[in-house]
């Protein structure tokens, strides 16, 4: 089975176009591109889990509605898209999950990481899922990037906790979805989704998802919905490395996505937890 998160958060949001981007000028419209999203979904008869950014619910609080109509999952994604390992983020978050919490009517059960941002400077944030009575997270890749990864973490979804990120304890209360990855000349790399669905051939990501069913492996999945709808992304000036790895090949998204719903079965984490009765 593969599990479909889509990380809705705006074009602002991610780590390497934020710090470029003034105050004035961060102006949501990712809620635009809602509906072409919905209609993807419903044609291919999938399902997804919405990892939200809640302050974008507080601007355009239809998008909940919209969401939760097509009968797709709400999960947490911050309330600013934070980094988790932001300085002094712990106390911040024990306040934004209240917030979504009271914007969701506590609807939501599972979280991601901005930037996939689980380590051991940021493990505290386990406690406080469930301290806050979720069931599941899926922030964590099982391969180093420049940016995240945990490479010695189990690939198969497991019972994590704060003091084993990395692998299954039969203490843990959350369940972990780790991502997608796959091996290319002995090296592991993600193959989940976003930079890596949108540059590296297609056939590589099908194959990495045909091994994990070949194993009987969940296969986690994500994608950004303005990597879905880059018509409503300004024109940003970036620094060539930052502009390469956010937009390259953005074009080339949407159609991939409907190879792979051509393909492969999708469903969200709340539906395939519900079927396991976990």
């Amino acid at each position: 089975m593969n599990l479909l998160g889509i990380d809705f958060e705006d074009w602002y949001h991610p780590q390497l176009v934020e710090p470029f981007v003034t105050k004035d000028k961060k102006i949501p419209t990712m809620f635009q591109g809602l509906d072409k999203i919905l209609e993807l979904l419903r044609k291919h008869d999938v399902k997804a889990t919405f990892f939200v950014v809640g302050e974008l619910l507080e601007s355009n609080p239809e998008i909940l509605d919209k969401i939760l109509d097509a009968e797709h999952e709400i999960g947490f994604h911050t309330m600013k898209h934070n980094r988790l390992d932001s300085p002094n983020f712990k106390e911040k978050f024990k306040e934004e999950i209240k917030e979504f919490d009271k914007l969701t009517s506590k609807k939501s059960i599972g979280f991601r990481a901005p930037t996939f941002s689980i380590n051991k400077k940021s493990s505290w944030v386990i406690d406080e899922l469930v301290n806050n009575n979720y069931r599941y997270d899926s922030s964590i890749i099982p391969a180093k990037t420049s940016l995240y990864g945990i490479p010695e973490a189990e690939k198969s979804p497991y019972k994590i906790t704060s003091e084993h990120l990395e692998k299954n304890s039969e203490n843990g209360k959350l369940i972990e979805f780790p991502l997608l990855v796959t091996k290319i000349l002995g090296k592991t790399i993600p193959a989940a989704g976003g930079f890596y669905l949108r540059t590296l051939p297609l056939k590589i990501i099908k194959n990495a998802i045909k091994s994990y069913e070949n194993k009987d492996r969940v296969s986690s999945f994500y994608i950004h919905s303005w990597e879905l709808t880059p018509e409503y992304i300004p024109k940003i000036k970036l620094p060539t490395k930052n502009n390469f790895i956010t937009f390259h090949k953005i074009e080339k998204t949407f159609s991939k996505m409907e190879s792979l719903f051509n393909q492969f079965e999708f469903t969200s984490f709340n539906s395939y937890l519900n079927k396991l009765k976990m």
